[in-house]
């Protein structure tokens, strides 16, 4: 495990997919790659599949669907798969050739067709498929990177060519939610050719990106495992942001040390097969191109020149959000921000501060790549906890839909809603049915949800509008839940969203994002919660201290944004899991230093 990564002689492929869980530095070490794979005289383009993408940030440049150059870096582009312009390109092209041909009528039902969430999937994955697949590309650059979402969303991702190859090979009646398959009957071929490109050792390298933390290893093994499955076995590990050792005798690098070592000890089995490799912990943020070119072997901080760093004393702790909370009235509480910051933890914590105070709560999670049951572990009778699990939901929905049609419909009938409800996209319309579910039970107890990450939250709660058309037209039926959800999302006296960051450039940015695009939808923010931060741990380790320097300008910013409604959490020594620390973190004082 001490080899360190060296993207020159490591990444020969001309396809490089960097996957993990949200926030292990995924998109810094792919964007590290690619510059310094550029800087050797190769031409790379880097693309981002992330609905939640945050290149631009990293690069200080504004990135399109399209390759961009990156002024700064010789050789280098850049893009942004955007999932929403992916869908208005794809509808437009799918309906052009009928414009004129066929009546008003069917042309503008297929455009309502193709006007789900559905569509952005489907739409986002064909720009992907293209990407893989096109000759002229794959000779004007020598590598592709591909800075991939979060892993539940990636394994969706990377096992969509497959599952949209056997849809379109087993359909006979033209029926999908996508609307005609006239649209995707062409791409037979190119999807087939992208599973092929997915397979081959010789174009496709998977990088499992991964911190020296338990959660974040089990969930790279897992992905491992599931991409095995798919075809994708040319996999190397890389593990982000190792301390080896605390150089001076602060409590908090020898814990940090400490809990590192403790995790790498553990690694799972899938894990220790594949060749692995470590990346240093950097004591700066990695934001523009000098830090970049620094990611791989960053200086290590001067233990001579170690100050202690100071956070302002007047921001609470958690405690004072959750009483706030309590004091409101909330009945629904979401825990948002990208991935990796913390939302279960916090999600967790505020359950149990409000399961305290006497009330019956209900915490659950909607995120693809869900560890809530790892954190949280045994609970009180007070709480009830649940995960909507897509498989499940997928299959009580097309149940239900068969179920309230099958009286209705002659044999053809029911085989065409049967036909439809095959199509990858019904999983989405059930997924929302069962969120929908989930904020109707806030009725009886509080509920608290601890969200996707960024993008698919985002993607969830844009698409409800889409969805009672979609339900309408699948099952004839909107059930109240559904009819309910927007109206209790956007009722400040009823919903709160508490966003969660870390005190780094990427977390914040996007947070900022996710509350502007939350206030267009009419969805009201109040509280931001700085989680893990070193800065109020009270480290004196030069590299943790150098990462806790860093942290003020970030944690002045988020006060000002979210003007006073802030708390602070310190990074803890020990990884929060179980009642009795989750209910210690929803009492504890922001000031206290360590463990």
């Amino acid at each position: 495990m001490s080899k360190l990564f060296d993207p020159l002689t490591m990444l020969p492929t001309p396809y490089l997919f960097f996957t993990g869980k949200g926030g292990v530095g995924k998109t810094s070490t792919a964007c590290a790659a690619a510059v310094a794979l550029a800087d050797s005289g190769k031409r790379v383009l880097l693309v981002s599949t992330d609905p939640a993408s945050n290149l631009q940030d990293v690069f200080g440049v504004e990135l399109f669907n399209h390759p961009t150059p990156i002024e700064e870096v010789p050789n280098l582009f850049a893009a942004n798969l955007d999932p929403e312009t992916a869908a208005e390109e794809y509808k437009a092209k799918v309906v052009a050739p009928y414009r004129g041909v066929l009546p008003d009528s069917v042309v503008a039902s297929m455009e309502e067709q193709l006007s789900g969430a559905c569509t952005v999937e489907i739409a986002a994955f064909d720009e992907f498929t293209t990407l893989l697949t096109d000759e002229k590309l794959k000779a004007q650059f020598d590598h592709i990177l591909f800075d991939t979402a979060p892993t539940g969303h990636t394994l969706r991702l990377l096992q969509l060519p497959s599952a949209w190859s056997g849809f379109l090979d087993e359909s006979t009646h033209g029926a999908s939610c996508l609307g005609p398959l006239a649209g995707l009957e062409g791409k037979k071929v190119l999807y087939h050719e992208a599973v092929k490109s997915l397979s081959d050792k010789d174009l496709t390298t998977l990088i499992l990106v991964t911190r020296p933390e338990l959660s974040p290893l089990r969930e790279a093994a897992r992905a491992s495992s599931e991409l095995k499955e798919t075809g994708i076995k040319n996999q190397l590990l890389v593990v982000n942001g190792v301390l080896t050792s605390s150089i001076n005798e602060d409590e908090v690098g020898k814990s940090f040390v400490e809990r590192q070592q403790k995790a790498l000890s553990h690694m799972p089995a899938e894990l220790q097969a594949l060749a692995s490799y470590t990346i240093p912990l950097a004591p700066f943020n990695v934001t523009g191109i000098a830090s970049l070119r620094a990611f791989f072997a960053p200086v290590q901080g001067n233990p001579d020149h170690v100050q202690q760093v100071e956070v302002n004393a007047d921001i609470p702790s958690l405690e004072a959000l959750i009483s706030d909370l309590e004091g409101s009235g909330i009945r629904v509480i979401f825990t948002m921000g990208k991935g990796g910051v913390g939302k279960t933890t916090v999600a967790s914590a505020i359950a149990v501060g409000l399961a305290e105070r006497g009330h019956r709560v209900h915490l659950s999670t909607t995120d693809p790549a869900a560890h809530l049951e790892y954190v949280f572990g045994d609970h009180s009778d007070q709480i009830s906890v649940s995960r909507v699990d897509p498989k499940v939901e997928l299959e009580k929905y097309q149940q239900e839909v068969i179920r309230q049609n099958a009286d209705s419909l002659d044999e053809e009938g029911l085989a065409f809603l049967e036909e439809d409800l095959r199509s990858p996209c019904t999983e989405e319309i059930a997924v929302f049915r069962a969120f929908a579910d989930l904020v109707e039970r806030s009725e009886e107890e509080i509920v608290v949800i601890d969200t996707a990450p960024t993008g698919h939250t985002l993607l969830l709660l844009d698409a409800t509008q889409e969805y009672h058309k979609e339900i309408a037209r699948s099952s004839g039926v909107i059930p109240d839940s559904v009819q309910h959800l927007l109206p209790r999302l956007r009722d400040p006296k009823e919903t709160s969203v508490v966003i969660v960051t870390l005190a780094e450039a990427t977390p914040v940015y996007e947070a900022s994002r996710l509350e502007q695009d939350l206030k267009r939808a009419g969805i009201p923010t109040k509280w931001w919660a700085i989680n893990q931060s070193f800065a109020a741990a009270g480290t004196t380790d030069p590299v943790l201290s150098g990462r806790a320097h860093a942290e003020l300008n970030w944690i002045q910013k988020v006060e000002q944004n979210a003007e006073g409604h802030v708390v602070i959490i310190p990074w803890k020594s020990n990884e929060v899991t179980g009642y009795e620390q989750l209910k210690e973190l929803s009492w504890r004082k922001a000031t206290a230093a360590r463990e």
